[in-house]
């Protein structure tokens, strides 16, 4: 197999080679496979709103939106279908060609799919790409969604099977799966990655990669996350994770991933501009646009003006950066 198309038989023992590999040489392996499937300098700008803030009866814990956590946060009623449209709108204007919904729900409840669907459909009408957060799905959902017009349902694995349950008690790891399962059957494209920083180790991470490659076909979209620390929360008083180790983790998934979108997510407000210029050398080639990431501050317009300036990078649509997908360019090692 060319070392530039997907391997659905990644070991864990591969993957920790990888991933513990000299910086250089990790980064050397994701940028050529980046270089042979993906456009030089241009990334996806996407913005993510958040349709229904707080009153989540999960207790994920990173999440300001559990109500198990005291941290200020007041629940919030859906977002009328006018103000998602408007907030749509706005992120077109400001460059962003993909607009994600996220809401503070366990599960996707029957009586909300309408009003969501219709969210979904007005959001595409304006010729924006469209991916929703809404927690767990029940039968018959996910078609819904679909046939709305969603392109991507986001849920990630959050972190390896064996530190998951550090994190969150009150949905399984199987859950998720199921969810991921559900979402795939119905044709829609999947959007799962994870978050670093909440205290798991270096193993935990080499696990998630490991258990996403395992998924037949892979993630259109892998998102990598960056701890935002939330006062309240029981990993509110996490340590910072390395900027380096994010930089390991995105190449690594960019190897393992070469025809994924690979996501600098949230994270990037306490980062400086050299620090997010690295993950984006290491392969990342989307990253979130906006003030906000669902409850979580985002750096501005002008900062990520500047960053895209500092590094020659420019935004791009979603149609001509996967034009190289199904016909990729020689590798260089293809050459050797």
């Amino acid at each position: 197999m060319p070392f530039d198309m997907p391997r659905h038989d990644w070991s864990r023992d591969e993957i920790r080679a990888l991933y513990e590999l000299p910086l250089d040489a990790l980064v050397g392996q994701a940028l050529e496979i980046k270089r042979v499937n993906w456009p030089d300098g241009k990334l996806q700008k996407s913005q993510l709103l958040s349709i229904k803030t707080g009153g989540c009866a999960e207790d994920c814990g990173y999440c300001s939106q559990s109500v198990h956590f005291d941290t200020g946060l007041t629940a919030e009623k859906l977002m009328p279908l006018d103000e998602v449209v408007a907030a749509a709108k706005r992120a077109k204007q400001g460059g962003a060609d993909r607009f994600c919904m996220g809401a503070g729900w366990r599960s996707l409840k029957d009586r909300d799919v309408p009003k969501v669907a219709a969210m979904i459909s007005a959001v595409k009408a304006e010729g924006l790409e469209t991916c929703v957060t809404l927690g767990m799905l029940e039968e018959g959902q996910a078609e819904a969604l679909k046939d709305a017009g969603l392109d991507y349902y986001n849920h990630n694995l959050d972190t390896s099977p064996e530190y998951y349950g550090k994190v969150v008690t009150t949905r399984t790891y199987d859950d998720r799966l199921d969810t991921l399962g559900k979402a795939r059957k119905a044709g829609m494209k999947l959007c799962t990655g994870g978050i670093l920083g909440m205290g798991e180790g270096r193993e935990d991470r080499i696990g998630l990669i490991h258990e996403l490659s395992k998924l037949t076909p892979h993630p259109e979209s892998v998102p990598i996350n960056m701890l935002v620390p939330i006062e309240g929360t029981p990993l509110g008083k996490s340590a910072p994770i390395s900027v380096t180790e994010m930089a390991r983790a995105i190449a690594t998934c960019r190897v393992v991933f070469p025809k994924s979108w690979v996501r600098l997510s949230a994270g990037r407000e306490g980062m400086s501009e050299g620090e997010q210029a690295l993950l984006l050398l290491a392969g990342a080639n989307s990253i979130f646009v906006g003030d906000r990431l669902l409850t979580t501050d985002n750096p501005g317009e002008d900062r990520d003006g500047a960053l895209l300036d500092a590094v020659g990078f420019e935004a791009a649509s979603h149609e001509a950066m996967e034009q190289g997908l199904e016909t990729p360019k020689k590798t260089l090692i293809d050459a050797r």
